[in-house]
């Protein structure tokens, strides 16, 4: 290619990689596939290699993409960063074999001497550094730029499988870094993917979009609920007592680190393909997702001697699967629409067998979509699930178009209630804007507000598919007045039946004021961001006075939710139906803390475990009375492990290592000076 041509070819393919790289690895929502990213990264180099001379330091083929925070504002500070010891450099990729044999010979003229090979499956999740000294968990970095990372200590604190402490003999060096990577199995993944649509939230594309986003929660608690787990693969530090890289995973997991055990040492080339045609197939029966096989040069020495380029090792290449797809044939398109109006084409497709599962439903998401692909009834279409759970359609066969095509046309109305729909202008969707009259949308808000994270009432689709259709039911606070003759109206409907639901709802006036206002369907609000927001105003006529500046202090708000929050507020129906659920009784306000008794075990924190004379939630609040501080892990930080009757053997074991005082509720009643009908010292075990 010409030189001028080549330039700006160049510079085209650089803002293409880096706005692909800040939506990989900072949006958590890609707009390439890896295959499109690496295509348009190798022609980059071949034209870098081809034009020297037009080559920059900072090409992307020179450095890794970055998942480094930004630091939008000292308010809105997310993470510190610190600088990693060790690089973090990313891997080659290759799609087939002889380019794997290349990388073998390469390696082979680099070491001149016989050695093996480790072949690792490729965990589809977002990289982590871990750094233990003296057998303690000390820091959690993510790659960030390759050279920094963020600090995500306390979020990877709550993955359950990363030990705090390692375990066995201490044979350990005194600090070492070990890398790996923090992954969602399918199921958490789809449950996390299936809560998100149901609050009508972006789904997370993959897996390793779900899991980078979660380790980067403000809310460190949260992860727990997460369900990610991690894999460790690559250990690092000063002399370390190796001559492998198969003996350093085999001591990790000794020492309670998670290293998977889908590896297999290989001496050539024919017993790597077999190691990759074995998972190529296999992988599919896995509860989570991998993208290919890392393989490694195994002999450490040699893999110092082999060294890096700018961006790589030069001892390791990532071999990568192709995403799975199939072709079938549209047969129409539904346009659905949710409880916030915003209106979703879903492709209806002859059935056909994909990753496992026949696929006969797919999102199209939005009509831009629509539009990219030339999407027509009676296409063949390509339907892919790759690392992702939601089958979507990427492409189109022309050349089994028929002239009986027909291309469809978005609906201007609202399918439902005929409202002319309008485009929202911060998303490729379009929505109907009858809120107050769209049926659809009325009977989502229902169901919403009665589900499980919100009121948690006894109530299927059904029950209140015949409330609406009696109209007994249009508004939530209509539900706090229903009564016993209203339900027994109803089909199928008995007294006892009748007695269960409204017993629910009156059980539901206990709910807690950020589970109340996560109900309100507030659009953008999910679980979270209503945690967040109730637990910084405190009630909800601080949240219904405040302004957008004021809700943009919050953390986990941005200008988009701030703004709906805002909006909802200005609005005279939702201010009386918020006016009405007070009427009925519900929480609009933070519980406030048990009065403080005094300031004993003020600066303590305390672990309980175990059963004792009062509830748990007694003791629990006991200590706050006192001025103490309650966790549910133990941690160098923890004072006290408060141990009952039968406490839990794992955090017994885990208070004796970290030196943590166990303690007896006889005891804590003494430091408290509270006098007890018994003076006998109840047993720990």
């Amino acid at each position: 290619m010409e030189k001028t041509q080549a330039n700006i070819r160049i510079n085209e393919l650089k803002s293409l990689i880096n706005e692909a790289n800040r939506r990989y690895y900072v949006d958590n929502a890609p707009i390439l596939s890896d295959y499109e990213f690496d295509m348009l990264l190798k022609e980059l180099e071949a034209l870098e290699k081809e034009h020297p001379e037009l080559a920059t330091p900072d090409s992307p083929t020179r450095r890794v993409g970055s998942d480094l925070s930004r630091q939008t504002s000292a308010l809105r500070k997310e993470f510190e960063q610190y600088p990693h010891r060790y690089p973090m450099l990313s891997l080659g990729n290759t799609y087939d074999i002889p380019e794997v044999e290349a990388f073998a010979e390469r390696a082979s003229k680099g070491i001149g001497n016989s050695f093996t090979y480790s072949c690792e499956l490729k965990f589809d999740g977002t990289a982590i550094c871990l750094t233990y000294r003296n057998g303690k968990l000390f820091r959690a970095l993510t790659r960030g730029d390759g050279t920094v990372g963020d600090d995500v200590t306390a979020n990877v604190r709550n993955i359950s499988n990363i030990p705090q402490v390692l375990k066995g003999p201490a044979t350990w060096p005194e600090e070492f870094e070990i890398r790996g990577e923090i992954y969602m199995p399918w199921a958490a993944f789809d449950r996390l993917n299936m809560e998100r649509e149901k609050d009508e939230e972006q789904p997370f594309a993959n897996p390793r979009n779900a899991a980078s986003g979660s380790l980067k929660l403000i809310d460190s608690s949260m992860v727990a609920n997460r369900g990610l787990e991690c894999t460790l693969y690559h250990m690092l530090g000063e002399e370390l007592p190796f001559q492998t890289h198969d003996d350093a995973l085999k001591a990790a997991a000794c020492w309670g680190l998670p290293v998977s055990d889908k590896r297999k040492i290989c001496a050539s080339i024919e017993d790597i393909e077999e190691f990759i045609s074995h998972w190529d197939t296999e992988r599919k029966n896995l509860p989570y997702a991998t993208d290919g096989i890392v393989i490694k040069v195994n002999e450490l020495p040699y893999q110092e001697e082999l060294g890096y380029t700018a961006k790589f090792p030069r001892w390791a290449v990532a071999y990568k699967f192709k995403a799975e797809q199939a072709l079938t044939k549209l047969l129409s398109i539904d346009y659905q629409v949710g409880r916030t109006g915003a209106v979703t084409p879903v492709a209806n497709l002859e059935p056909v067998q994909l990753s496992g599962t026949v696929v006969k439903r797919a999102s199209l998401h939005n009509e831009e979509q629509m539009r990219i692909h030339d999407i027509h009834i009676g296409d063949y279409v390509y339907v892919e699930k790759g690392g992702e759970i939601i089958p979507k359609i990427t492409g189109v066969e022309l050349s089994q178009r028929s002239a009986d095509v027909v291309l469809p046309h978005f609906p201007a109305t609202c399918p439902d209630c005929g409202a002319t729909l309008v485009k929202d202008e911060e998303e490729a969707k379009k929505f109907c804007p009858n809120q107050a009259g769209c049926p659809t949308q009325i009977k989502g808000r229902l169901v919403h507000f009665l589900s499980r994270k919100a009121m948690n009432v006894i109530a299927g689709d059904a029950t209140i598919d015949q409330l609406f259709n009696k109209a007994l039911v249009w508004n939530p606070a209509d539900f706090y007045e229903l009564r016993m003759e209203h339900l027994l109206t109803l089909d199928g409907w008995k007294e006892r039946s009748a007695e269960r639901f409204l017993g629910s709802l009156e059980e539901s006036k206990k709910t807690p004021f950020e589970r109340v206002l996560y109900a309100l369907g507030i659009r953008y609000v999910g679980e979270a961001t209503a945690k967040s927001v109730a637990a910084h105003f405190g009630n909800i006529d601080a949240i219904a006075s405040a302004s957008v500046e004021d809700l943009l202090k919050v953390d986990d708000v941005g200008q988009v939710i701030a703004e709906s929050i805002f909006e909802y507020f200005r609005d005279e129906a939702n201010i009386e139906t918020v006016a009405r659920l007070k009427e009925s009784g519900l929480k609009f306000e933070m519980e406030k803390g048990p009065e403080k008794v005094s300031a004993t075990l003020e600066g303590k924190t305390i672990v309980i475990s175990g059963n004792f004379s009062i509830s748990r939630d007694d003791m629990k609040a006991l200590i706050v009375a006192h001025g103490g501080k309650n966790s549910g892990s133990i941690s160098k930080k923890t004072t006290y492990l408060l141990a009952g009757e039968k406490p839990g053997p794992e955090k017994i074991k885990k208070a004796e290592s970290l030196g943590v005082e166990i303690i007896s509720e006889q005891k804590l009643m003494e430091i408290l000076s509270i006098v007890t009908e018994s003076t006998e010292e109840p047993t720990l075990f």
